[in-house]
């Protein structure tokens, strides 16, 4: 059975929103549509044409021997050059029930064998057989077959699935058994890391209980407006799908009562545990009912998590489903090393450099698709955005101006990715590392396909050496290491187009007019002709410099070696380890990034994990972007990307932690406003370290007998 949803659509047939008028539609939305999970967004444009970029004029080198233009080797091939997109999660307007090869797809899946029960064999009650049985699905996944009869029988669950295994439908059929209709008070709570995988999974809620008439699902993340919550809130739902930062910040307001719990869910807790929720995750544990029945799946068993189950999980069962995965002997796989102020720079390089028809950039956050797809475009690609808020029929026509060479470059998240299938993409590139070895799998599926070669590129942080180890382990196949393209290279790429352009404007049909113009200048001003073609040239190429001459410092993996004792040092590594980390300016914070100042400290009792979290979960941003952070009395400092979008800015600025609004700030002249950290309590958090170990012990669930 799979977990790719039905989507709500609140919005169908009507005019698109604009920022002005989104919030006053999800408001309206709100009141008229009682039983509607509210997920209208901002739509993000359908592409981003290129800009100009500062002015910069460079001379030609003599060893640049042009070579022919890309589009020129290929044409033999008769392959039209490709688009890049970006994209996010699955849009509200679509409905995935056909497979989807690399996702919930358990219709298609070959481990449901036959000895496996059908779902008119799992006792479900019948209005949720129904929905099954209507929806098309007869044979449940191996989770799905092991876990539903334990979490009817009212056992806790842990269960081990990677993504694309049918997990969503293994504790959301359950649950909804648990369900009152007649208490109009949440019941279910399922916390999930990010924002589009509560939506997606409140999505599935609303899909399986189709049948179950006044039901009402709610999902509650960071970024959408309280107001709206707060009404559905009031109003009563029966199932929350939630981040959880945003849940701790209703419960503490007061607006959310999870006094008639009756079932709890952590959905990919070792991905919570990577964002920095470890900490909040276990404050919602330790503030639900002890009498509530709980299901954790993972796709890992860390010593965190699994500390989180023998702490808050009474007796539970384990199922464990193995996984799958294979990668195309067809699609050669390289990585490069890149700290994240240089992954923009080294994309664009690797764009220019290596001979791309269509290209599809993975991204892990939605905030992520449109930064950097217009960087993209500032330096000449043409990039289009693909992501869960742009409506379906404009989705559809970026997918065809990808297929008809009209854009070459699209960024995407997996969810918004689903179902992509063009034959043009020749470069996947995973600008952010997959959350498992499976997605990573089906990403790369997207090239090499009938028989044609194609590439996969990762990009991996100098700390994550033993991630990729561990990538190759479980697909069993190398990933070679991959040297950025030089200066060089790229500028024998530029000369060769610029090349072509003028190969292309002798043909012109006004050639012999302008030739009359030139010879009259030339006559005139007595300007020999090879100095009129360079100044034409110039100006022909607008305000980018034609050349590349800024350099990239290779960056390689720098762990730092012990010497036996803890936090000793070899002599020849400290030199060694002290230049692997990023070098500091003046203000203290590293190159890339910039000192902000938020309004809550240790006297709120806030800890770095607490601030990791409720910034990459508001922001939508990769937890290893988080630089340092030092905790004083009233206020903390927190290093963040140096060009962080304005609009995140602001909506930081409203963010609560521990109770308090962040009042997010630029930090101007540190030396002068930062003194030292309050107490021994307050540490210094590095995005080196995702969380840090718990003081105190979380209350423990009482053990039941029978």
């Amino acid at each position: 059975m799979s977990d790719s949803t039905d989507v709500l659509n609140p919005r169908a047939d009507s005019a698109e929103l604009t920022p002005e008028n989104a919030e006053a539609a999800q408001v309206a939305i709100a009141d008229a549509l009682a039983d509607d999970v509210i997920l209208a967004e901002v739509a993000v444009p359908d592409e981003v044409r290129p800009s100009n970029g500062p002015a910069a004029v460079a001379p030609v080198a003599e060893e640049f021997v042009a070579e022919p233009p890309v589009a020129a080797r290929q044409a033999a091939d008769s392959v039209p050059s490709t688009p890049v997109v970006i994209a996010s999660h699955v849009e509200p307007e679509e409905v995935y029930l056909e497979p989807r090869a690399g996702y919930d797809d358990p219709i298609n899946d070959d481990s449901a064998a036959n000895s496996e029960p059908d779902f008119t064999q799992l006792n479900l009650i019948e209005p949720l057989l129904q929905s099954v049985l209507r929806a098309g699905y007869s044979q449940p996944t191996p989770i799905q077959a092991q876990t539903i009869p334990l979490l009817l029988e009212g056992r806790d669950v842990i269960g081990q699935a990677q993504t694309g295994t049918g997990k969503t439908a293994a504790f959301a059929l359950p649950m909804l058994e648990l369900v009152d209709l007649k208490q109009n008070k949440p019941q279910i709570l399922v916390l999930t890391p990010t924002r589009e995988l509560a939506i997606q999974v409140a999505e599935a809620f609303e899909k399986y209980a189709s049948q179950m008439k006044g039901l009402r699902v709610m999902p509650i993340y960071g970024g959408q407006d309280y107001t709206i919550q707060f009404r559905q809130l009031e109003r009563g739902v029966h199932v929350i799908v939630a981040t959880p930062g945003r849940v701790m910040d209703h419960m503490r307001r007061g607006t959310l009562n999870l006094d008639n719990l009756r079932g709890l869910v952590l959905d990919e807790a070792d991905e919570m545990l990577r964002m920095g929720f470890a900490e909040d995750v276990e404050w919602v544990l330790s503030q639900s009912p002890d009498s509530r029945q709980t299901a954790l799946f993972s796709a890992t068993m860390p010593a965190p998590i699994r500390k989180i189950a023998k702490t808050h999980l009474n007796d539970p069962a384990t199922v464990t489903i193995g996984q799958r995965v294979a990668t195309a002997d067809t699609v050669r796989q390289r990585y490069v090393i890149a700290v994240p102020h240089q992954k923009q720079m080294a994309l664009s390089r690797i764009l220019e450099g290596e001979p791309t028809d269509g290209v599809l950039v993975f991204v892990k956050m939605k905030s992520t698709t449109e930064p950097l797809a217009e960087y993209l475009a500032a330096n000449g690609h043409r990039t289009a955005a693909l992501n869960g808020d742009i409506p379906q029929r404009r989705r559809e026509r970026t997918i065809e101006q990808l297929r008809d060479g009209k854009i070459d470059v699209i960024v995407a998240t997996d969810v918004a990715a689903r179902g992509l299938d063009v034959r043009r993409i020749s470069h996947v590139i995973n600008y952010d590392l997959p959350h498992d070895s499976e997605s990573y799998v089906h990403r790369i599926g997207r090239t090499g396909r009938a028989g044609r070669s194609g590439e996969a590129i990762l990009f991996v942080h100098p700390r994550e050496q033993r991630m990729l180890k561990r990538l190759e382990r479980e697909t069993g196949q190398p990933v070679e290491k991959m040297e950025l393209p030089s200066n060089r290279a790229i500028n024998k790429q530029r000369v060769a187009r610029f090349h072509q352009r003028i190969t292309n404007g002798l043909m012109h049909r006004e050639m012999e007019t302008f030739e009359a113009i030139i010879e009259h200048y030339r006559r005139e001003n007595d300007v020999p002709l090879e100095q009129i073609a360079a100044a034409l040239a110039v100006l022909a190429n607008g305000e980018q410099p034609l050349l590349a001459n800024e350099s990239l410092k290779p960056t390689t993996f720098g762990a730092a070696k012990q010497n036996g004792r803890k936090g000793k040092l070899h002599d020849r590594d400290k030199a060694s380890f002290q230049s692997a980390r990023s070098p500091r300016r003046s203000d203290g914070s590293e190159q890339g990034m910039q000192t902000y100042r938020i309004e809550v400290g240790s006297s709120h009792d806030v800890k770095p994990g607490n601030i990791v979290g409720a910034i990459a979960n508001e922001a939508d941003m990769d937890s290893s972007s988080i630089g340092r952070i030092q905790i004083f009395d009233h206020y903390s400092t927190v290093d963040l990307p140096e060009r962080m979008p304005e609009a995140t800015i602001q909506m930081l600025q409203r963010v609560s932690v521990a109770g308090q609004r962040l009042n997010l700030s630029r930090l101007v002249g540190r030396s002068a406003s930062v003194g030292r950290p309050a107490s021994k309590r307050t540490q210094t958090h590095s995005s080196r370290r995702t969380f840090k170990k718990m003081s105190g012990k979380p209350k423990r669930r009482k053990e039941t007998t029978g």
